[in-house]
């Protein structure tokens, strides 16, 4: 019963998401109040679901809330236009180029580890020379989610150490083989990003008659007057130093995140903006959007307290493995490991690693597959899809800078992620990093 309403209630929230018609707050909020009262919990649990869950995503709502402060006065000062004008030179409007570096720039941004700073530092870089060069915003969220995905199955990346803690093993002597893995899963991105571009051009130039002028985009785009009385091109340098400190503090782990883009925000604003009329008209011109994803991750966060506190997840991960016939047991990790990416729509990172993977490596031990071959069947297969799901904050907050549709970036993006993973998952396979036999 908890299986059948627990699947319900996500199909019926990825549906309304895809479908947009309602706003995510109210599926996020509603559909899981329904569920949970439908499998007969009263209004006391129902409150504990509810505290859990916002307790969990609190300190994310935070730097959601002050990174989209930090970010767009950042814009607002004029920090980001050298560096768009820039790479707007380096790739001379070369649409192909400019696909190929997104790529690139998301490796080097995931190495951290961390998908919310990753999506703090390539959205809001990138985005601008999106939109100069007429590109869809969302192939650059398609090339940032499958490259920061395969990145992030570093030894430090959250899925590799999970899988070690469940097969109680040392990362780094789990991590080895999947290097390979890596270089060959970055391989296919490279050239589904060379094949975008084409057909970015192909678009573009038919919905516009022509590319984008080079010359015209080299020159430095006219501000208007809003922008003018903006920037502050005195405070370049001081900004750029604000900058990277903030970074430099995120990335060290000394100050929570929440906390340095609140610092940081404080700063840029006293120094950019001494009038106290002004600092509110800045807070106020990016508060929109603050309050938007806000509101969101909270919806998000009762919505995974239900499904957690009711024990929805486990009984979908204990579930799910007792459908196949006997005969596939000896590869059930390879298909779980095929299913990774839908299942990453219906399972948070916890459930399918701590519920459903131990489910499978004990199945398929007792049918002769080495414990570390379903690790890596189940890792490589869902971990494209890491931010392609409404259940990654991260993913949230890069559509919230970007303005963009979480519906519309599953729909645009959902197919090539899978078939990404099924094509990685093959090559493990003839590799032999996942053995058959």
């Amino acid at each position: 019963m908890l299986t059948f309403i627990g699947l319900a209630i996500i199909v019926i929230i990825v549906a309304l998401l895809l479908t947009e018609k309602v706003s995510p707050v109210i599926a996020m909020v509603i559909v899981p109040l329904i569920g949970v009262l439908v499998a007969g919990f009263d209004l006391g649990q129902v409150k504990d679901f509810y505290t859990d869950g916002t307790r969990s995503v609190i300190q994310i709502v935070i730097m959601f809330i002050f990174a989209i402060l930090f970010f767009g006065i950042m814009s607002d000062v004029g920090l980001f236009r050298p560096l768009i004008n820039g790479l707007v030179k380096l790739t001379r409007g070369n649409i192909i180029a400019v696909s190929v570096g997104t790529v690139l720039v998301s490796v080097v941004a995931q190495l951290d580890g961390a998908g919310a700073t990753t999506f703090l530092l390539v959205v809001p870089a990138l985005l601008p020379l999106y939109k100069k060069l007429h590109m869809n915003p969302y192939m650059l969220f398609l090339l940032l989610a499958a490259s920061a995905g395969v990145v992030n199955m570093l030894p430090w990346g959250g899925p590799t150490g999970r899988v070690a803690t469940v097969l109680e093993m040392d990362v780094n002597e789990l991590y080895q083989p999947l290097f390979s893995v890596q270089v060959i899963a970055l391989t296919y991105i490279v050239a589904l990003a060379v094949f975008l571009g084409l057909r970015e051009k192909r678009r573009i130039t038919k919905e516009f008659g022509t590319l984008p002028d080079v010359g015209e985009l080299i020159a430095p785009a006219q501000m208007t007057d809003e922008e003018t009385r903006l920037a502050k091109p005195k405070l370049f340098w001081v900004n750029v130093v604000i900058f990277i400190l903030a970074m430099a503090v995120l990335f060290s782990g000394k100050l929570p995140p929440g906390y340095v883009f609140m610092i940081a925000t404080s700063v840029v604003l006293l120094i950019n903006y001494r009038n106290p009329k002004e600092q509110l008209e800045r807070i106020n011109a990016h508060a929109g959007g603050a309050i938007m994803m806000a509101s969101i991750i909270l919806a998000a966060g009762t919505f995974l307290g239900i499904l957690k506190g009711t024990g929805m997840l486990d009984a979908i991960a204990n579930d799910l493995v007792k459908i196949l016939p006997n005969a596939m047991l000896p590869y059930l990790h390879i298909i779980i490991g095929m299913l990774g990416v839908p299942l990453e729509l219906v399972l948070s990172t916890d459930a399918y690693y701590f519920g459903l993977f131990p489910v499978v490596e004990q199945i398929t031990s007792q049918a002769g597959v080495a414990p570390t071959s379903a690790g890596y069947a189940m890792l490589i297969g869902s971990i494209v899809g890491t931010f392609v799901t409404p259940l990654s904050p991260a993913l949230w907050m890069g559509l919230g800078l970007a303005n963009l549709s979480m519906g519309k970036h599953i729909r645009y993006s959902f197919m090539w992620i899978w078939g990404l993973s099924v094509a990685i998952l093959a090559s493990a396979i003839v590799i032999g990093v996942i053995p058959l036999a």
